[in-house]
């Protein structure tokens, strides 16, 4: 694995490159997880879950920390230091940055005065956004001038505008938009400064995605279809990138190889149900081809008759060699190898809920990949409700962690059981040799039997960072 520090200063934040950060990274023994609630006048918390097989509360909550106020909906993470400041000795990675999507609100949570318990730094009222005509921040990530920037889909009222704020990783004061070019839509980004580049996505008018996926709004055209190519320095708007409207359908989370020479990576198109991979081609211009697509499935019992995977979440280990992703309402998890990203191949496949399990509602009339329905998955003696949604993979690449929540309204509409039963965690035991999943039948995280009740755990960070938050230079 190629890719060097930031500058040959001394060590700041994270790992050299992905290298060392495979050789030399600990196994992992803590997960900051967001925990939103549906409908509730209690707070979202941050969870501290114990991975540490040798601790005696492996596989429990062992802190929650609420956040000020109800209603944040505490969804993407970010820290405000990582390995794109390695080269800065003064930097260092204190604080997580915690976006409400559907309050607009900026939660700043310390976790180095106690990794364990986490406590409430500062929150960020949504007026700091809307002064600059922003709102519903999502993806955080921290950059190597030290700033922290989050991208933002909504104009001050909600209305769809896709932009980014630039925030300072010490006082987190709002600085200002990092472009003046607004896009129609807005989600995710990753950047690869070695290229000049950054790449990002577009879900949805917001406004519409907080009453519920309504199919009526997908074919008037209100969800996103188009990848944006930024010129990292300039902040220039280069390219925009237009998917194919059915298989395209909702680009969202942008990976890059974590190679910093490397000019490819991977976007999963929600509703389109497949993976594209993106690339800078030999005239400098950039295109995306799809590369995955998961068929639909004629059914009866659910609310169209063909069920789209949608593809939710996707992580790449930090060798590049593996890709994962997660088929939400089908919910199957798969792996595959990208050695050659212009032609991935299937590895690997592990259910772990979903809508089309034999003992459900939905009956499956016509199958290309399965020729029969799958069980219901059990762990420790829990039935899993909701499909696999979001992905972390440990730094050696040999635990895949899974949570099942997408976002509360969804999941209210799509995977009611999941709102009265809670989210869970689960661990994926991972063969980084030959390839292939199994579920590790000794690893359950029950987000039912919270003490304040059932809550919805979506994203998951480690303290020293991992293989979604982490941009090497």
């Amino acid at each position: 694995m190629s890719g060097k520090s930031s500058c040959c200063g001394g060590k700041g934040p994270g790992y050299a490159n992905p290298g060392e950060a495979i050789s030399k990274g600990p196994r992992e023994t803590i997960l900051y997880t967001t925990c939103a609630r549906y409908n509730s006048d209690k707070p979202d918390y941050l969870a501290t879950v114990d991975v540490d097989p040798s601790s005696p509360t492996y596989s429990t909550v062992i802190h929650r920390l609420p956040m000020k106020y109800a209603g944040d909906e505490i969804h993407h993470s970010g820290w405000n230091a990582c390995s794109s400041c390695f080269g800065n000795p003064e930097a260092q990675r204190s604080h997580l940055v915690l976006p409400g999507l559907n309050s607009s609100r900026i939660n700043i949570v310390d976790v180095i005065t106690d990794p364990k318990a986490p406590r409430l730094h500062k929150v960020i009222e949504a007026s700091e956004l809307g002064k600059l005509g922003l709102s519903v921040p999502h993806t955080t990530h921290c950059l190597a001038d030290g700033n922290i920037m989050i991208s933002t889909l909504g104009d001050e009222n909600g209305e769809a505008k896709g932009n980014f704020v630039l925030m300072d990783n010490e006082n987190f004061e709002m600085q200002k938009k990092w472009t003046e070019k607004d896009t129609d839509l807005g989600y995710d980004y990753w950047y690869q400064p070695g290229h000049n580049v950054m790449i990002s996505s577009e879900w949805g008018n917001f406004n519409l995605i907080k009453t519920g996926l309504d199919f009526n709004h997908v074919s008037q055209g209100k969800y996103g279809t188009k990848l944006y190519v930024w010129d990292w320095k300039t902040h220039d708007l280069i390219q925009t990138i237009p998917l194919d409207p059915s298989t395209g359908l909702t680009p969202l989370e942008v990976r890059f190889m974590h190679d910093p020479t490397s000019v490819h990576g991977f976007v999963c198109c929600g509703l389109g149900s497949s993976i594209y991979h993106f690339y800078k081609t030999n005239d400098g211009s950039w295109k995306a081809d799809l590369v995955v697509e998961v068929p639909a499935k004629k059914v009866e019992g659910w609310a169209l008759d063909t069920m789209p995977g949608v593809i939710t979440d996707v992580i790449i280990s930090l060798d590049d060699r593996f890709l994962y992703f997660s088929c939400w309402v089908h919910g199957d998890l798969r792996q595959y190898d990208i050695s050659d990203p212009f032609h991935p191949k299937l590895v690997s496949k592990v259910f772990i809920g979903g809508s089309i399990t034999k003992s459900g509602e939905v009956k499956v009339l016509e199958d290309k990949e399965l020729e029969d329905q799958p069980d219901a998955l059990e762990v420790k003696g829990r039935r899993v409700d909701g499909g696999p949604q979001m992905l972390q993979l440990s730094l050696d690449g040999k635990r895949l962690y899974v949570t099942t929540s997408l976002y509360s309204v969804w999941d209210n509409q799509f995977y009611p059981d999941l709102i009265k039963n809670g989210a869970v965690m689960l661990q994926i035991d991972v063969d980084t040799v030959n390839g292939g999943m199994k579920v590790n039948e000794n690893f359950l995280v029950d987000f039912g039997k919270e003490p304040g009740g059932p809550v919805l755990a979506h994203e998951m960070r480690y303290p020293g960072g991992d293989c979604t938050s982490d941009i090497w230079l």
